[in-house]
Parts: structure tokens; C-alpha cells; sequence
């Protein structure tokens, strides 16, 4: 019976109903085929309005229609502007006496007051059409108007040229989002997840589960945020995202989960991170970083807007050691060149001091980037801003080398470079008569950091004078491999901490070490680059339960306690497995091309984690405290706002 049960269920998950006629098997993945009946979203179904106001076209000339939205503005008293999500349409306001009811509701309503319209479609006189307009070849000639809600004086217009501090925005988020690019943003990102939906569920198979909030605290990783139970003593974390519950879940023989999943990280202030953000969480059993990564690539070329140029598929790759030894970061944006190069071999035998003192150490190295054009577009107090940003947050030296022709340097170490490194650093760097090439020498990872940091500020610098280096049209996909297992934790170099989290497997190659010299093992750790930015990170997890406690207890010196749940389901027959989470945040803001991860969250923090619209976080009076035994301990020059029971904000 059981079975005649799942053979039925899987059937039916199986064969996708609705518009979906049938699958094709592609070489890539099965691609997604809908019937040719396919219908254009209803927008006007279930509501008052007939049409939208961004629809309506020459070919509805005629119609009578019913709209509703906002008065974007006025002209004259003889004309408005109506707008509602989907775009603008211009009104007619009528002058006859007859219809002076009508005349007197939109000529003083507010701006940003909400009307209902009714009319017909009619051409406008020639000579009067707008082609900045979708609508601009019609108006509408009222017949009938109702004024909905009017609008109080705005804190700003909706517009989106005129310019809004960012927390004047954020105080205001409700007005802030019926700006165009807002809807535009929100919308596009709904269209991408739903296409991703498709493409997991419908295409592949996948189950999309929700997993619990109300957690408990994980060891290593970023801060939790703390939730209090009302059994003393005791408290939830909210979980920085569903890593264990995924796992288990492949334990559980659900073998392909997708999730658009809420998670939470206290990191503090940081302009690229919100304290809550959003995952498409991803993980499946029996598969290989080969089978992760395809899946990806086909993910994100399946969502992909039509009106950008196609995901190129498969996407290039390189490992961490190349990554930092070329570009100096572990998430390099490759849309310029501008590389790293070892030239150690060239200055063995040099009388430069401090690349002298740097080659006499073990793992010592001279390092250059050349910026092509540099001479050009670079000035002298640019160059000496790059030399003291080494200076001050790297405790480096950089020299700066510029070549005015094949033969005279200008450089303050010039005389100290004799005949041949000159021009085997012209070979090496590939050197042309307008380069200028920064050249800094010390510990292999210290010297790749510095340059890698330089080449993005030389970038900065080059497209404020107008040479564009990074398109910002091109979408550069790249995977960064075999990373290194552990690293050694910064308060402690003797001690080891997880590079990616205490979950991700060692590479098969690297076990022997794990029990000789951890630091050298790499992971099965794989992460996704866009554009200089980590969109998504992800591993082959740990299955066998003995390698996961040595891993927690011997060499991370975690409490395996916490994780006894973990480890004794990895006991019972858990299968290989492995996962991705893309972070949908950053991802968006990439696509959108927006200036901060803020422009595509419909509601968000500001910088220092406050919801300016309603004041959270915000205080609560002691009564409300007690159920949870918690009381607390105000600072000292706090002791009149708790008196008066106002939120206490030190930052402010």
C-alpha cells in the first residue's frame, strides 16, 4: 500500500500541471516547454480597475476603461499625470460646466493622492504625442472621477532624479517604493526567484522545505542573534541559516532540497551585509562539486532577464591559491586584467634595500601589477595616496616604476636597477611607453593582499577620469576551488578555525593530513564570484559521523555537545551529500545594478542594523521582561531615558 502511495506522489510531482505541456531531455538539463496558449498575466483580474495605467496603447483607442493610482502631476489644470505600478498615463481633466464635479477632484487633490478614473481611450492631436512615453501616443478623456485618499505634504517627491538621503528614504520606505526603480527592483526580483522555483522544482525535482527560525546556537561562524525563552536560563539563536537542518534532511532521504530561505547574522555594521538577508538555500545527496556547480550554472541561466545578454555557461574557474596569487582577494572581479606577477627572479641579485631584506626570507617574493595607461591618467598624488593606503593599512612599502620610453626611467629606484632586470621587468610586466607598474616585495599572501587591494583603488581611480575598465553590462561568473580547510584564528594563531564552516569535508586527496598538518588540508569548499563579489558559497558536507566529532573536538576544540543531534544522525546511515547557498541580496543588487544591497530589499536596515520606520530595535518596560527572567543593565549615562522608558540608541 505504502508503495502504490509513493508511486502515485512521485508521479505527481512528476508531471507538472497547468501551461506546462511537456519536458525535452538537452545535454545541459531538461528544458522547461509552455503550451503556445500561454496567457500574459492578468493585471486587472479581481479589482476595480479595467486596464493599468502603463498598458494602454493606440490599438485601445476607443475603450472605455476604469483606472486607479496617483497623481504624478499637474499641467496646467487641463491635464494630469496618472500613474500606478505598471507605468504613466496622461488624463484629460475636463473644463465643461457639466462636469465641474469632476474637474474640481483633480484639480485640487494633492499630488500623490489616489483617484479612480473612468473615460475613453482617445488619440492625442497631432503634434502633441510624447515618444518618451509607452502611453504617449493616447490620453484618456475623463468622463467620471473619484478621489480615494488624498496625501498630506511629502518629505520628498516621488521621483527618481530628485535626490534623498539614504535615511530620509529608509525612515519613509512605503513612500520610497513607488519609486520606479524600487518597483523595478522588487519586481525583477520576483521574476527571477519564481523562474528559480521553476527551474528547481519543476525542471530537477527538488522539494522546497521550510526549516524552523527558532533555533539553538551553533558553534563557530558569525554572531547569533539571541531570542529568550521563558525557561530561565534558557534561549533560542536565530539560526544564520539552515545549514544543519539541510543536512538532516538528507538524512531524512528527502535527497533534493531548495529553500528561499531567511537567515540572521549580529555582524555589525557593514555596508554589503544586512542582519537579516535572504538565501536560496540549495542541497542534495549523492552529488559531486561537478553535479553542484552545473546545477548552478543552469540555475542562473534559466533565471537570467531576457533583456541582458544570456549566462554563458559553464563558467570559468581557478583555485584559492591562484585567485590570491593573481588578484591578491578570493573573489576577484575579472572584467580587467591588471594581474599580479611574481618578478622575485628578477631582483635576486638586486641592491635595492628592502626587496633585498624581503628575498632573504623564506618566503619572501617581490610582487608588481602594471597599470596600462597609467602615465596618462594617473597623477603624482595619486600615486602617492596609493603608496600611503600600503603604508597605513598594510605596513607596506610600494614603489612606483614608470617608463617614459624603452630606456629612461622615472623612479626613485631607478639607479639602484641596473641594465638587464630593467628590461626583463619590461618582458615580465609586458610594459608599454605609458605604464606605470607598483612594485611592493615582503611575505607571499601580506604582498598579494597589498596589490590586490591597489588594483581595485587604481581601478577606482581610472574610471573617475573616464577609462572604463569594468563594464558594468558584463557579468563575469567565476568559481573559486580548493580552499584551504582551516585558518588560524586571528586572536589566536595557534589554534585552527574553519575557513567555510565545521561541516564542509576535506579534500580526499588532503585527509592524510588532517592527522599531521591540518593547515595544509583544502576543502571541498567551492564559492561563486560575480563581479568582484561572493554571490554564493557552498561545500560537500561531512557524512561520516567519527570524521565530523574528531573535526569538532580535536582540532576545532568545539563542543561536541551542541552538536549531538548532527552527529548522531550522521550515524544512522547518512548519505553523501552536498549544497550551495546563492545570496539573494547581493545577487539582485549586482543584476539591478544598484548602489547598495538596500535598493533591493523592500524593507531593510540601515547601516547600523535600525529599521529607521518604526524605531526598532526598541525598548520594553521591565513588566514584559519578567516572564523571561531577564533584566537589563543600563549604562551608567543611560539612567534618565530608562527612567523615562525611552529607547536607549548609544549611537546616536
Amino acid at each position: 500500500m505504502f508503495t502504490c502511495w509513493l508511486g502515485r506522489l512521485c508521479r505527481g510531482l512528476s508531471t507538472p500541471t497547468g501551461r506546462i505541456t511537456h519536458l525535452i531531455h538537452g545535454s545541459h538539463s531538461r528544458r522547461l516547454v509552455l503550451s503556445s496558449q500561454r496567457r500574459m498575466p492578468e493585471l486587472s483580474s479581481f479589482v476595480a480597475r479595467t486596464n493599468t495605467c502603463g498598458e494602454l496603447r493606440s490599438s485601445h483607442i476607443g475603450q472605455e476603461v476604469t483606472l486607479c493610482g496617483w497623481i504624478q502631476y499637474r499641467r496646467q489644470n487641463i491635464f494630469l499625470v496618472l500613474r500606478d505600478f505598471h507605468g504613466l498615463v496622461q488624463v484629460v481633466i475636463p473644463q465643461d460646466e457639466s462636469a465641474a464635479s469632476v474637474k474640481k477632484i483633480l484639480c485640487e487633490a494633492p499630488v500623490e493622492s489616489v483617484v479612480q478614473v473612468s473615460g475613453t481611450v482617445i488619440s492625442r492631436p497631432p503634434g502633441q504625442e510624447n515618444p518618451k512615453m509607452p502611453t504617449g501616443e493616447i490620453e484618456i478623456q475623463v468622463k467620471s472621477a473619484e478621489l480615494l485618499n488624498t496625501c498630506k505634504k511629502l518629505p520628498f517627491e516621488i521621483k527618481d532624479f530628485v535626490k534623498k538621503t539614504e535615511a530620509l528614504r529608509l525612515q519613509y520606505r512605503y513612500l520610497d517604493l513607488r519609486s520606479f526603480q524600487m518597483q523595478h527592483n522588487l519586481r525583477l526580483r520576483s521574476q527571477m526567484v519564481m523562474k528559480m522555483r521553476e527551474y528547481l522544482c519543476n525542471l530537477h525535482g527538488f522539494v522546497d522545505i521550510e526549516t524552523p527560525t527558532l533555533f539553538k546556537r551553533t558553534p563557530g561562524g558569525a554572531k547569533e542573534f539571541v531570542v529568550p525563552s521563558r525557561e530561565p536560563g534558557k534561549f533560542y539563536c536565530l539560526p544564520q541559516s539552515p545549514q544543519q537542518f539541510k543536512q538532516l534532511l538528507m538524512v531524512g532521504g528527502l535527497d533534493r532540497y531548495f529553500q528561499v530561505a531567511r537567515c540572521y547574522r549580529d555582524e555589525g555594521s557593514r555596508p554589503d551585509r544586512q542582519p537579516e538577508f535572504t538565501q536560496i538555500d540549495i542541497e542534495m545527496s549523492f552529488v559531486d562539486q561537478t553535479g553542484i556547480r552545473s546545477l548552478i550554472e543552469g540555475l542562473l541561466q534559466y533565471s537570467w532577464p531576457s533583456d541582458k545578454d544570456p549566462v554563458v555557461v559553464p563558467f570559468l574557474s581557478m583555485t584559492f591559491a591562484e585567485a590570491m596569487a593573481s588578484y591578491g582577494t578570493d573573489k576577484p572581479d575579472t572584467r580587467f586584467g591588471m594581474k599580479i606577477v611574481d618578478i622575485s627572479d628578477v631582483f635576486r641579485n638586486t641592491e635595492v634595500g628592502f626587496l633585498q631584506d624581503a628575498l632573504s626570507k623564506p618566503q619572501g617574493t617581490v610582487k608588481a601589477i602594471c597599470i596600462s595607461e597609467g602615465t596618462k591618467y594617473l597623477k603624482r598624488k595619486d600615486i602617492e595616496s596609493l603608496r600611503k593606503f600600503a603604508a597605513d593599512h598594510f605596513n607596506q612599502e610600494v614603489l612606483p616604476v614608470f617608463l617614459k620610453d624603452n630606456r629612461n626611467w622615472n623612479s626613485p629606484v631607478a639607479k639602484s636597477i641596473m641594465e638587464e632586470q630593467r628590461s626583463e621587468l619590461i618582458r615580465l610586466m609586458d610594459m608599454q611607453e605609458d605604464c606605470v607598474v607598483l612594485l611592493t616585495a615582503g611575505e607571499h599572501r601580506k604582498a598579494c593582499s597589498v596589490l590586490g587591494k591597489l588594483r581595485l583603488e587604481c581601478a577606482d581611480l581610472l574610471e573617475a577620469r573616464g577609462l572604463v575598465l569594468r563594464d558594468p553590462a558584463l557579468f563575469s561568473f567565476l568559481w573559486v576551488v580548493d580552499f584551504p580547510l582551516f585558518l588560524p584564528k586571528e586572536e589566536n594563531p595557534g589554534e585552527l578555525e574553519s575557513a567555510h564552516h565545521p561541516f564542509t569535508a576535506p579534500h580526499p586527496s588532503d585527509i592524510h593530513l588532517l592527522y599531521t598538518e591540518p593547515k595544509q588540508v583544502r576543502s571541498q569548499h567551492y564559492d561563486l564570484v560575480l563581479n568582484g563579489s561572493e554571490i554564493g558559497g557552498g561545500s560537500i558536507r561531512i557524512h561520516d559521523a567519527e570524521l565530523q566529532r574528531y573535526i569538532l573536538a580535536t582540532l576545532l576544540k568545539e563542543d561536541v555537545k551542541l552538536l549531538s543531534h548532527l552527529l548522531q544522525a550522521l550515524d544512522f546511515g547518512a548519505p553523501p551529500h552536498g549544497g550551495i547557498a546563492l545570496g539573494l541580496d547581493r545577487l539582485m543588487c549586482l543584476v539591478t545594478g544598484a548602489p547598495s544591497i538596500r535598493d533591493v530589499i523592500a524593507f531593510p536596515k540601515s547601516f547600523r542594523g535600525h529599521d529607521l520606520m518604526s524605531s526598532a530595535p526598541g525598548s520594553l518596560p521591565p513588566e514584559e521582561l519578567k516572564p523571561y527572567h531577564i533584566q537589563v543593565s543600563w549604562p551608567a549615562d543611560s539612567k534618565g531615558k530608562e527612567l523615562l522608558n525611552e529607547p536607549y540608541h548609544p549611537e546616536s
